[in-house]
């Protein structure tokens, strides 16, 4: 069934530029996050050009949607149009939450933990934004997500870690709370790439 809908709608690219574009905020916002971590409380303006990306990729996300609404057929399977539209509707939001944490809580400086987390989630985006591509022929993109895979789990660990430093070094109760809060946050971004990894994965196998 997959493939005979493959060549009814090849001409169709329509979905696959959404989720190009998609990424491509991802990978944008996160490098903006980084930035804005690196000048801290300086330039608030790029948590402004995080919130825009934000809104953008909720666009692109209505686009996919309105556009699955008028397609009867589709190169991928309905769910999986629908899924992975979602995961990386999703990574966006998380870097936009903590964009909006860093700037509500008034943190005075991000720790290092922080920066970490930064580095591996713009990697991972970057991952992902390697991939995109190659779902248009269902090319082999195992590299790429295994590169996530392994990035989630280095995320993980450092979130960790930085989590128990916060309970470790006698710091004030508040600023626990807010740290411990930002670090959930950009874990979860992190997690959001695993996600969109695997359902990727999914999609490629699918239609081999």
């Amino acid at each position: 069934m997959a493939r005979i809908t493959q060549i009814l709608s090849g001409r169709d690219t329509r979905y696959f530029e959404l989720f190009e574009a998609s990424v491509g905020n991802a990978v944008r916002a996160s490098e903006l996050l980084q930035q804005f971590l690196k000048v801290f409380p300086d330039e608030p303006a790029l948590a402004r050009e995080v919130h825009a990306i934000e809104s953008d990729t909720d666009r692109i996300t209505h686009d996919i949607i309105h556009h699955l609404n008028q397609t009867f057929v589709t190169p991928l399977e309905r769910e999986d149009i629908l899924e992975l539209a979602s995961a990386l509707d999703d990574i966006v939001d998380y870097i936009d939450e903590v964009a909006d944490l860093m700037v509500l809580y008034r943190v005075e400086a991000p720790m290092d933990q922080a920066h970490r987390l930064c580095e591996i989630l713009v990697e991972a985006a970057q991952a992902l934004a390697q991939a995109m591509p190659r779902l248009r022929d269902f090319g082999d993109i195992r590299h790429f997500t295994v590169e996530v895979n392994r990035l989630e789990n280095d995320g993980d660990r450092v979130s960790r870690e930085a989590i128990a430093a916060l309970f470790d070094g006698g710091i004030d109760p508040m600023v626990v709370i807010r740290w411990k809060d930002i670090y959930e946050h950009l874990e979860e971004a992190i997690d959001a790439t695993e996600r969109v990894a695997n359902i990727l994965e999914g999609i490629v196998i699918k239609n081999r």
